[in-house]
């Protein structure tokens, strides 16, 4: 794991994750931090195992760490978190010298996790899930504002 740790160290990493924590302060709401990061990782990882992907668990880590890096541009400039996400993303990548499939697969991923369909490969599948299954909101304060259950359903704990 040693290219995830060098992706914690890295400075734009760093940076895109402090944009993320500035723009989010005063949100009441699941938020897109280090930790967020780190618990869709895990659940894909354990997503994975279940359906005997063949993926390897760094390329997972280093696909769910990189993924929401963008979320500041969201508020800030009204764009597709997931997409310009992957462009950011590319730019970390290059500094990890993975090779070009890797890489390719990685950032499809990154753009993809927000959608439920047209996830051609396992690692975009695995992260899309972990990504939605991750959070705590069976103990969320916010529920009844959420919009993931503003039809009044109830959260499920499946990880």
């Amino acid at each position: 794991m040693e290219r995830v740790q060098r992706i914690l160290n890295h400075p734009q990493f760093k940076k895109y994750m402090e944009l993320n924590s500035q723009a989010e302060k005063d949100r009441e709401f699941c938020r897109h931090d280090i930790q967020h990061s780190l618990d869709v990782a895990r659940v894909a990882y354990i997503i994975a195992l279940e359906n005997k992907y063949d993926l390897d668990k760094e390329i997972i880590y280093i696909t769910a760490l990189l993924h929401d890096i963008a979320k500041w541009k969201q508020y800030s400039q009204k764009v597709d978190h997931a997409a310009e996400g992957s462009v950011l993303a590319s730019e970390i990548l290059v500094d990890l010298n993975l090779n070009k499939g890797d890489t390719e697969m990685i950032l499809d991923a990154i753009a993809k996790h927000r959608k439920k369909e047209g996830h051609s490969t396992s690692l975009s599948k695995v992260l899309y899930a972990g990504d939605k299954s991750c959070r705590q909101c069976v103990s969320c304060t916010m529920i009844e504002e959420c919009n993931w259950f503003i039809n009044g359903s109830t959260p499920v704990l499946n990880y």
